[in-house]
């Protein structure tokens, strides 16, 4: 047996999530699993992170073992698409037997893509919808979560983790044309934290909460909102090891 890492791609609006879950079939991780079933691979994968129903990929990293026969990983990648719908291998490399994807990660960069007027119909699947605020407002919030912080009060019940600190390396945001980006990167980040940190910067910057409230929720002292952004703009882009 071998491992390999493979970067996948998807569209995740036709997902319930990442993870396999016992209540349904139409998850990431159960699709890939299936395809690699049919080529004769029975091993489980294992991903960088998961992602919540309606989140995106262009850039995530999964680890799992083939039998040796298998030493055409070209051939490999193109069969394994063969079998997925709105999934897609990028690559597949051969990584030490060590290797993991969640563990072996330092770093994993999620963008959120938004408008401030409505997407239209090809577009509302992959874009989420905000309306005008206070650029200036927004990068100062954004900046407030750069460092180590314990993220206890921006995250969903449920995290699968024994500790709640996060160190956030970047948090920025950009603008192209009529489109609004926000970069999170960081060492890790807990469940829905990425999507309860938009809404928040979000919040301050539409003037519907303060710095010092955010400041005070970061801070673990008290919770100002616990509302997540639209998972519709959020895609999990690249993981650094």
């Amino acid at each position: 047996m071998s491992r390999v890492k493979a970067v996948i791609s998807y569209d995740g609006s036709a997902y319930y999530g990442f993870q396999k879950q016992t209540s349904t079939t139409q998850t990431i991780t159960h699709k890939i699993e299936n395809g690699l079933k049919s080529l004769h691979i029975q091993s489980a994968i294992v991903g960088s992170g998961r992602t919540d129903a309606g989140v995106h990929a262009t850039g995530q990293v999964i680890h799992f073992d083939i039998p040796d026969y298998w030493n055409d990983l070209q051939k490999l990648k193109l069969n394994l698409n063969r079998k997925l719908n709105d999934i897609q291998c990028k690559h597949i490399t051969l990584v030490e037997d060590a290797f993991h994807a969640r563990f072996s990660a330092k770093k994993r960069l999620y963008r959120y893509v938004f408008k401030t007027s409505k997407p239209s119909v090809f577009e509302q699947k992959y874009i989420s919808y905000y309306k005008p605020f206070n650029v200036f407002a927004l990068q100062d919030a954004l900046s407030s979560f750069i460092g180590k912080h314990d993220f206890d009060y921006f995250r969903k019940s449920g995290t699968d983790t024994h500790t709640s600190t996060r160190e956030v390396y970047k948090a920025f945001y950009r603008q192209r044309g009529p489109y609004h980006f926000i970069y999170f990167e960081a060492n890790g980040f807990l469940r829905s934290q990425v999507r309860m940190m938009v809404e928040s910067a979000m919040l301050v910057a539409k003037g519907e909460l303060s710095k010092e409230q955010l400041l005070q929720q970061l801070a673990c002292k008290q919770k100002s909102t616990t509302t997540l952004a639209p998972p519709q703009g959020l895609y999990l882009a690249k993981i650094i090891y």
